[in-house]
């Protein structure tokens, strides 16, 4: 009905996998090749001919269409297929041609939806609801209580799948999981349930060649296992499928504009998502659909997916509209303010947008690679610095999944040390040695599309080759420079992250986040790239900042001027030296202060209450208070910068009249000099053995004669045997019986009968 019309028609398809059945699929049905009439365009591939009308084309080749040719010259319709999926580029397509159809009524645009609500969508288009019951077949439900499972994702699908085969006697099973390291564990799960009922085990996901997706989605006259991430979810229609096992679960990308970091999680996928999958089931005949949650589960979920515009990096779609010059845009569900300034930043620091938010030649030049414009900046910069060839090869592997390992598990911990991963990267590429053969394969289609779009320029070779990809590298990420911290711990802007233990970046001081994830409260950076402070000044010399600040280092003990040379405000170089002056002293008095003063003199507590004795027998001597502790302390200080200068802290009192009023010390009979105790809220009190006091007939006084101490009687074993403030009544009324219990346990020492007039012998 569509080549019916005049021009081209585009048909947007949400993945490439769907792009190339679809056009297969209609080109059979017209009895063509696929590259006549019917064609295809995705990324690193393309089917058209000079005859092509009608393009099934992947989201990015819509929208960047859109960009260059923003009237779509030649083309009379556009289809949004599975628009449910509401991928970025899906929903900056239907709000761009919303707004190209006012000033283009000639332009017919359809977009399709098995569960999409479709009342939003056509409000938004202003545009009629189209419903077409297609044949579905039935689909039994089975519902599967978790907790009755092992508690392995792989072992409860292997259950499942045993279950599945034994239950439908032919057809494929279909089971869907979250992601590429799932389907390989759910593989070696699963193989003896096929062994036992003749089937063959087969992924599918995204990263697959053609050939390895095709050999999971054609028909085939032996029995399959199909082992699919939700790229099986929509748009592609697998003969023969009798069941399907469904994990409810999908790996979700988010981005925050806060820190600018990706995350990438597994979470449950939404009611639209399971009705999908369940149906796969029921396109060719009957099935049944297992799913490993409950019905309960199932129906707690959201029911539709939240638009990627909602939650991942916009850096370039607000490139793609900026070089539009469209500013404002009329959305079906308009995107974060914040995600929207987070992108405008972020092109700021690469150069592609000027102060004024326009984009500029920069920014251009970045739109004609298909590449993220961190990595199209890559390419840039190393073909201005001469190394054309490393950054296109360095752009192709970071678009690409790591292709140094097959497993996660499986990659060395003791690999050699170097500058950067990305170098790493690129010799494992030339050297072929343990890559996984499919990454290394899309990044030699990678590098042979982007090498097209790089002019000549003159080559370096050796170390000034090298240094200059790591600044194109760093040009690309200015906005994630980190520093080492200890080990694997860095330092961000604004936070910590970790250096994954695969890394090969374990010497450089400061590094590049090229490839980073927020994992809860920290960042896992698993690609980084050394940079050197030069570097830095060099790339964004406005994001450097110097100061000058007075600290005290409390391991070392002293005040310290620190020099700290600041990017993005994260320290990235720090020079000590032992400060001076009177702010130093402060400082010194502070952690002077807190660490004690007692540490640097005498007992300040026991002066503090001398004093206050004294005070209180003549009240025109002066307290010692706080007051004159700092004093004291900051005299001291003064002109010092470490605890190691500080002398001793001496509080300045009248020495001479307290010593009259509140003695230190006391020297009893037997010659022996005793401390004088003096504690608030108790007499003054002195501590010694009861001999020493033999010959002493009255109680000691002090304060002026006013206050008699407090005398602690003490036996041989230094426990009091009396406390007591009258010495004469306690010779007299106490001593004789005691000194009967004390000649029983201590005969050696002399208790005289006589203790006033025989004087002790010491």
């Amino acid at each position: 009905m569509l080549l019916e019309r005049e021009g081209e028609i585009l048909v947007l398809e949400p993945r490439r996998m769907a792009a190339r059945m679809a056009a297969r699929r209609v080109a059979e049905e017209r009895g063509e090749r696929v590259g006549e009439t019917i064609g295809y365009a995705v990324r690193f591939e393309e089917a058209r001919g000079p005859k092509t009308r009608l393009s099934f084309v992947t989201e990015g080749i819509l929208t960047r269409r859109l960009s260059s040719d923003p009237t779509l010259r030649g083309v009379s319709a556009v289809v949004l297929d599975e628009l449910h999926e509401r991928h970025v580029h899906t929903d900056v397509a239907l709000a761009l041609l919303r707004r190209l159809r006012e000033t283009r009524r000639d332009l017919a645009l359809v977009a399709m939806s098995a569960t999409l609500d479709a009342e939003p969508v056509a409000k938004f288009l202003d545009a009629p609801i189209v419903r077409a019951e297609g044949r579905r077949f039935e689909v039994e439900i089975a519902y599967d209580d978790p907790g009755a499972q092992p508690p392995h994702l792989e072992l409860r699908v292997a259950s499942m799948v045993r279950r599945a085969l034994a239950e439908s006697p032919d057809g494929h099973v279909l089971v869907f999981l979250p992601g590429a390291a799932e389907i390989r564990r759910a593989t070696d799960a699963c193989a003896s349930a096929a062994k036992k009922y003749d089937a063959v085990i087969v992924p599918l996901h995204g990263d697959l060649p053609p050939d390895e997706q095709d050999r999971a989605v054609l028909p085939s006259t032996r029995r399959r296992v199909i082992l699919s991430t939700n790229v099986a979810e929509s748009s592609v229609t697998i003969d023969g499928v009798a069941a399907v096992v469904d994990t409810g679960l999908v790996r979700r990308a988010e981005h925050s504009p806060y820190t600018g970091m990706p995350s990438l999680r597994i979470d449950k996928a939404s009611r639209a998502s399971c009705v999908q999958r369940a149906g796969r089931a029921g396109r060719t005949r009957e099935g049944r659909a297992y799913r490993l949650y409950t019905r309960h589960d199932f129906d707690a979920r959201p029911e539709h997916e939240t638009p990627e515009l909602l939650r991942v990096d916009l850096t370039q779609t607000v490139l793609e509209l900026r070089a539009s010059g469209i500013r404002e845009l009329a959305w079906l569900d308009a995107p974060p303010p914040k995600s929207l300034a987070a992108a405008e930043d972020l092109l700021s620091r690469l150069g592609a947008l000027d102060a004024a938010g326009a984009i500029t030649e920069l920014g251009r030049s970045m739109l004609a690679f298909p590449l993220h414009p961190r990595v199209a900046r890559i390419v840039i910069e190393a073909a201005r610095r001469g190394v054309a060839d490393d950054g296109v090869t360095a752009a192709a592997l970071l678009g690409e999944r790591d292709i140094r390992f097959r497993r996660s598990d499986a990659r060395p911990r003791d690999a050699p040390t170097d500058r950067s991963d990305v170098l790493a990267m690129m010799d494992a590429l030339f050297e072929k040695d343990d890559i996984d053969r499919n990454a290394a394969r899309r990044v030699e289609l990678a590098r042979k599309q982007i090498r097209r779009l790089v002019p000549e320029k003159q080559r370096l070779d050796g170390d000034d080759a090298e240094d200059a990809l790591l600044v194109s590298i760093l040009a690309g990420y200015t906005d994630r420079v980190t520093r080492r911290l200890s080990g694997r711990s860095l330092a961000l802007s604004g936070g910590k992250a970790e250096l994954a233990e695969t890394s090969v970046v374990r010497d450089a001081p400061l590094m590049v986040a090229v490839d980073a994830e927020q994992r809860g409260s920290t960042v896992l950076v698993r690609i980084a790239s050394e940079v050197t402070p030069e570097q830095l000044v060099e790339m964004a010399p406005d994001r450097l900042d110097e100061d000058a600040a007075i600290e005290w280092n409390d391991a070392a003990g002293r005040a310290e001027r620190i020099t700290r040379v600041r990017f993005d405000g994260l320290v990235i170089e720090e020079t000590r030296a032992l400060a001076a002056g009177p702010e130093a002293s402060e400082l010194l008095f502070r952690a002077a202060k807190a660490r004690g003063v007692a540490s640097f003199g005498e007992d300040f507590e026991a002066l503090r209450a001398r004093a206050a004795f004294a005070h209180a027998i003549d009240p025109t001597f002066a307290l010692v208070d706080d007051a004159a502790i700092d004093t004291a302390l900051r005299a001291a200080c003064e002109g010092c910068s470490s605890l190691a200068e500080l002398g001793a802290v001496i509080v300045s009192v009248d020495s001479h009249k307290l010593e009259r009023l509140a003695p230190s010390r006391i020297t009893l009979p037997s010659g022996r000099t005793t401390r004088i105790n003096y504690e608030p809220g108790k007499d003054p009190f002195i501590a010694s053995r009861l001999q020493d006091f033999l010959g002493l007939r009255d109680t000691p006084r002090i304060g002026a004669g006013r206050v008699a101490l407090v005398l602690h009687l003490l036996a041989p074993n230094q426990r009091a045997v009396q406390v007591t403030s009258d010495l004469s009544g306690f010779w007299e009324r106490h001593y004789p019986k005691i000194r009967k219990e004390l000649m029983r346990k201590y005969p050696r020492h002399a208790w005289p009968e006589d203790p006033v007039n025989q004087p002790s012998r010491g």
